[in-house]
């Protein structure tokens, strides 16, 4: 009678998987709306005399860049992490979401409402682009702030329980809104207007924002059962500036940071390039191409979990990580070869990278609770978010700049319009370089847990 008394929301089965569904939704149509635009290269490219936006490959990679402009260049993320620590998961979580709607908002009505073309204001972009830059810009610190976020909500929901299965399971959720994106976005351009993707992830991130509404009820009633009424003292000590201290000397914590840049580096700007190469090298038709790379979020969906479950209940978390890194080399090395120009090969490849994609994520954001104290989680994963997002930003710049400058092999001719043909290989190679890095941060870091002990290779369920 004594146990069941003590007992608080997250002990609750239900409960904490509610709170799980709730903000894994809120960060699903978060992804939508960062992706919406990657199918969308080639049809970005039509001229402006075709009735198209005119965007060169420059254009879209500066686009792809400005993810990371308040994100890195002024803080936004370390900001971010400090006050979730500082003032819990409710406020900045709501504030993250309002971020997200009006940086949505404000990349819609650049599409949608502002003239294509025109004399370059600033970095070399029109008034258009540049505008789509400054929504996307601030989208990003709504979206990436929101992610850190629903990462301390598991670890405090699920703590004791099961850390990696739930972290695995939100990701792959948070992926279905990539797949989605990569998948729907081609077929409303086609068939509506290209602003019609944009438009729909603006109200789905609204409908986002008055679900994490509904956590943040469920959040203040387990304060109530903790015996806490202020957030920042949600754990057994009080967050202080100056515990930053004990992130910033763990070299254990770097070697993650580094993993997630590298690793990501070598995912996520490949997403954004992805459908442009199965229409250049595979011939796939622009409506389907997108289909395509919405197997890897697709294949998340039931692997990550999967692998979750697997490093809760028996461990191996540095493992996962080297194999997974492994794999990542090999699927960028198959996309460069000049060989086998086929959809179906196309697909079996990012099948194998949606394993890749998979295994590490699966492992390395759980193993963070294992460095860090918990009362410093937001903080830690603020930091990685912003190492990782230097790589979000500048990689889609630089294979944007790489394609327009290296890799133009002459025009073709789709669907009545004139578009460039574009060689992907000097890109590929580029993302399996990032991958043989992950591999090198991977070994390091297993040596490191086994001369630290922080348990990467235990179990996470305690029993």
């Amino acid at each position: 009678m004594t146990t069941q008394l003590k007992q608080t929301l997250r002990d609750s089965w239900l409960a904490r998987w509610t709170a799980l569904i709730i903000v894994s939704f809120t960060m699903m149509w978060g992804y939508f709306l960062t992706d919406a635009m990657s199918p969308l290269m080639d049809m970005l490219g039509i001229s402006i005399e075709q009735g198209g936006m005119g965007w060169s490959a420059s254009d879209f990679g500066n686009f792809n860049w400005a993810y990371m402009w308040l994100n890195v260049f002024f803080f936004m993320l370390l900001f971010g992490g400090i006050i979730l620590d500082k003032f819990g998961v409710r406020l900045t979580g709501v504030a993250s979401c309002l971020f997200m709607v009006v940086g949505a908002g404000i990349k819609y009505y650049s599409v949608e409402f502002i003239a294509p073309g025109g004399e370059p204001i600033i970095l070399g972009l029109n008034q258009q682009v540049l505008t789509a830059c400054i929504g996307y810009a601030i989208f990003a610190v709504g979206t990436e702030n929101c992610g850190i976020t629903v990462t301390k909500v598991i670890a405090r929901w699920f703590q004791g329980y099961e850390t990696a299965l739930a972290m695995g399971i939100q990701v792959a959720v948070a992926r279905l809104g990539t797949a989605l994106a990569l998948a729907v976005s081609p077929i409303l351009a086609k068939n509506f207007e290209v602003s019609t993707p944009l438009l729909l992830a603006w109200v789905l991130l609204l409908v986002g924002l008055m679900a994490y509404l509904v956590f943040c009820v469920m959040d203040s009633r387990l304060d109530k059962q903790e015996g806490t009424t202020k957030v920042a003292t949600e754990d057994d000590e009080t967050f202080k500036l100056g515990d930053l201290t004990i992130i910033l000397r763990s070299k254990g914590f770097w070697l993650i940071a580094l993993l997630c840049l590298c690793f990501y580096s070598a995912v996520f700007p490949f997403l954004k390039y992805a459908t442009s190469l199965m229409i250049n090298k595979y011939n796939v038709d622009p409506t389907l191409a997108g289909f395509l790379p919405s197997i890897l979020p697709f294949g998340n969906l039931l692997m990550t979990p999967i692998f979750g479950g697997i490093y809760d209940r028996y461990g191996k978390g540095a493992t996962i990580m080297v194999i997974g890194s492994v794999l990542l080399i090999l699927v960028h090395l198959l996309f460069a070869m000049p060989l086998l120009n086929y959809w179906w090969f196309a697909a079996l490849i990012m099948v194998l990278l949606g394993v890749a994609f998979s295994l590490v994520p699966s492992a390395m954001w759980p193993s963070v609770p294992k460095i860090i104290p918990l009362r410093l989680l937001g903080s830690a994963y603020a930091l990685i978010f912003w190492v990782q997002n230097i790589g979000l930003g500048s990689v889609p710049l630089l294979i944007g700049n790489v394609l327009s400058d290296y890799c133009i092999v002459g025009t073709v001719v789709r669907d009545g319009n004139e578009v460039i043909q574009y060689d992907y290989t000097i890109p590929m190679l580029i993302f399996a370089v990032f991958g043989v890095v992950a591999l090198g941060l991977a070994l390091w870091l297993k040596a490191e847990d086994g001369k630290k002990g922080y348990g990467l290779e235990k179990p996470n369920i305690t029993k």
